[in-house]
C-alpha cells in the first residue's frame, strides 16, 4: 500500500511582503490626500454651521455637554485627548496585524474592507472639506481639548500632529469621522472573531468610547461620526466585488507570465522528482547523484537465476547483489 501524505493546505494569508507595500501605498494616499485636499477654508466653515444647525434642528449636538465635561473635568479630558492622539494609530494596525496572525481566513476580507473604506473616505474629504468644532469662533460654545490640554501631551494647538508639525495635516477634513469608523472596523472584527468575552466587550466599548472621545474633544460633530459608520457600511458592501476585480486582474497578470515565456524567454530546467523519501521503491527508479550500474536493469547484464532469487535480489542493498 502507498504511503500518503497530507495535502498540502491552501492558505488564505497573502504574503508579509506583497501586504506591506499595499498597505503602505493606501494609507499613503489617504494621508497625502488629507493635507494636499485642503478645500477652501471659508467653504470649509460654511458646512461645519451647517451640520452644526442641522444637528440642532433635530437635537442632536451631542457635542456640546461633552465638550464642557472635558473642559470643566482635566480627569476626563486629558485621557482623552491622549486617547484621540494615539488610539487611532496604533489599535488598528494592531488588530490589522492580529488578523494576519490568528485568524488568516478572515484576514484578506478584513484588509480589503479598511483599505476600501479608507479610500472612500477620502473622497470624502475632497469633496466636502469641514471645519471641526473646536475651529469655530469662540461664540458657538466649544473649546478646544487639545489646544488646552497640550502641555500634557505631545501634540501642540494644531490638531493631535506633534508640535510643530501642524502643518503637516489638514484640520479641515471632519467629514467623514474616521476615528469612529475605524473603531467601528475594530469593534465588528473583536465581536466576530474574539473567542474570550472581554475581546467581545471590548469590541462594543471600544468604538463607543471613540465615538464619545472624538466629540468631546470638539474635533467631529455627531453627524462626522454617523457619515464615518456610513462610509464602513458601504465600503463593506463593496469588498466582495473589489476582492473578485482584484481576482481577475490578478488571473490576467499570471497569464501574462507563461504567455512572454512561450515566445522566446528562456525556461529553467527543472530537475526529475526525488522518490522514495524512506519508503522502498520499484526496480528502475532513479534518485539523482545516486546512478550506480546495478539500480537500472536496463544498463546491467540480466542476472541469471530463477525469477525467485530475482524478486529477493531487488529489495536487497546493491553491494549485496
Amino acid at each position: 500500500m502507498p504511503h500518503a501524505t497530507p495535502a498540502r493546505a491552501c492558505g488564505h494569508r497573502p504574503r508579509w511582503w506583497t501586504e506591506l507595500p499595499l498597505i503602505a501605498v493606501v494609507y499613503g494616499l489617504y494621508s497625502a490626500g488629507r493635507l494636499l485636499v485642503r478645500g477652501d477654508i471659508p467653504a470649509a466653515v460654511d458646512h461645519g454651521l451647517s451640520i452644526l444647525r442641522l444637528e440642532k434642528s433635530l437635537h442632536l449636538n451631542f457635542e456640546h455637554p461633552l465638550n464642557r465635561l472635558l473642559t470643566s473635568h482635566p480627569s476626563v479630558g486629558i485621557p482623552a485627548d491622549f486617547a484621540y492622539a494615539s488610539l487611532h494609530y496604533l489599535v488598528t494596525p494592531a488588530l490589522l496585524l492580529w488578523m494576519y496572525r490568528r485568524r488568516a481566513a478572515a484576514y484578506r476580507t478584513a484588509r480589503t474592507w479598511l483599505l476600501t473604506s479608507t479610500l472612500i473616505g477620502l473622497i470624502g474629504f475632497t469633496l466636502l472639506p469641514t471645519c471641526p468644532p473646536r475651529l469655530l469662533e469662540a461664540g458657538h460654545g466649544f473649546v478646544d481639548t487639545m489646544a488646552q490640554y497640550s502641555s500634557y501631551g505631545w501634540w501642540g494647538a494644531e490638531a493631535s500632529a506633534p508640535r510643530g508639525l501642524g502643518g503637516m495635516t489638514n484640520q479641515y477634513a471632519a467629514m467623514p469621522s474616521l476615528h469612529v469608523g475605524w473603531a467601528l472596523w475594530c469593534g465588528v472584527l473583536l465581536w466576530r472573531y474574539g473567542r474570550h468575552p472581554l475581546l467581545r466587550a471590548l469590541g462594543v466599548l471600544y468604538p463607543l468610547t471613540i465615538l464619545f472621545v472624538v466629540m468631546g474633544t470638539a474635533n467631529h460633530y455627531f453627524l462626522d461620526a454617523v457619515a464615518g459608520a456610513a462610509v464602513m457600511g458601504v465600503g463593506a458592501l463593496l469588498t466582495r466585488p473589489v476582492m473578485r476585480a482584484a481576482a481577475r486582474v490578478t488571473a490576467r497578470l499570471r497569464a501574462f507570465v507563461p504567455r512572454r515565456r512561450a515566445h522566446g524567454a528562456p525556461v529553467a530546467a527543472t530537475r526529475p522528482p526525488i522518490v522514495g523519501g524512506g519508503c522502498e521503491t520499484s526496480a528502475g527508479e532513479r534518485f539523482p547523484g545516486r546512478r550506480t550500474p546495478s539500480a537500472y536493469p536496463s544498463d546491467a547484464p540480466q542476472a541469471s537465476g530463477s525469477p525467485g532469487r530475482a524478486a529477493a535480489g531487488d529489495s536487497a542493498p546493491a553491494a549485496a547483489r
